[in-house]
């Protein structure tokens, strides 16, 4: 964790570029962030450990071996529990402020409803974040000035790719707690491929994730209870040659969640999603996207 005193000390995200882009994948940590603006710290309720509940604590870390293969990995610094870029613009709860919201605010998601908006209400297991009530103003900066641009640096990297190869392929990079609410027979998955229920993306590259995972000794499953969110449905767009998948890590195989610090398993892991990258990244174009290619 690092306390700063603002994103005008510190860029609130940043691109790993590799010498050369070799492959049509960008990968992208957007929930990894652990630089907390002291001014955000002082209007919490929660310690510094609890309010990083929320964190996919060093997913970059996990993936950044990923640019030594040819693919740009986009990681956020900004805090998940500051900003969320994985939610719409403005999934904004008018319970958290002050005064009244824009009308273009969605403000009856679900999302929303479970605190877990674009700024959002919660963290971990419903722990509140906020003191008290904020100015609108806050929320509307935070998403000018951090969530807009993000998303536009998303954008050109997949348009870039896009061109380049002729369809780009977006992994998210996410991280869960151990125990997964609402995982069948209690079963704890190290790994949730989401694809949005086979909308974001073409099946052969989701089949491709799992059996590559699956041959290195995890336990994968699809969808459920992480089907992705926002940047997943969003960006997905299979029929024009953007495919989009979500892969959500078990946080028990690397790190330890109650002190938010890497365990021995980390450096093995690492070198498997390292192995798991490479793979997937070499599989050949015709293999994983044909309807794709055979359309130009």
């Amino acid at each position: 964790m690092y306390v700063v005193n603002g994103f005008a000390e510190v860029e609130p995200f940043e691109i790993l570029q590799p010498a050369e882009h070799r492959v049509p994948f960008v990968f992208n940590s957007p929930h990894s962030g652990r630089h907390y603006p002291l001014p955000f710290l002082a209007a919490s309720r929660l310690d510094s450990n609890a309010i990083r509940r929320s964190e996919d604590a060093f997913v970059d870390d996990l993936f950044e071996p990923v640019v030594g293969l040819g693919a740009p990995l986009l990681r956020a610094r900004f805090p998940r529990a500051f900003l969320d870029v994985n939610r719409e613009p403005y999934e904004l709860d008018p319970r958290m402020y002050d005064d009244r919201l824009p009308p273009y605010a969605n403000s009856r998601s679900i999302r929303v409803a479970g605190g877990l908006g674009t700024i959002a209400r919660v963290v971990g297991e419903a722990q509140e974040i906020y003191r008290g009530r904020l100015q609108v103003s806050e929320a509307l900066d935070r998403i000018e000035t951090i969530y807009k641009p993000y998303h536009q640096t998303l954008r050109r990297l997949l348009a870039r790719t896009h061109v380049d190869f002729g369809f780009a392929v977006l992994i998210d990079c996410h991280s869960m707690p151990s125990a997964v609410r609402g995982a069948e027979g209690g079963a704890r998955p190290d790994f949730i491929l989401g694809d949005r229920y086979g909308t974001s993306c073409a099946q052969p590259l989701v089949d491709a994730a799992a059996e590559i995972l699956t041959g290195l000794g995890y336990r994968v499953s699809r969808n459920k209870p992480y089907a992705g969110g926002f940047i997943t449905e969003h960006y997905g767009r299979p029929a024009k040659g953007l495919h989009a998948l979500q892969i959500e890590i078990n946080r028990g195989l690397y790190m330890d969640e109650g002190a938010t610090l890497p365990l021995p398993g980390f450096a093995a892991l690492a070198a498997d999603l390292r192995a798991f990258a490479s793979e997937i990244v070499s599989i050949p174009d015709a293999a994983l996207f044909p309807d794709t290619l055979a359309a130009e």
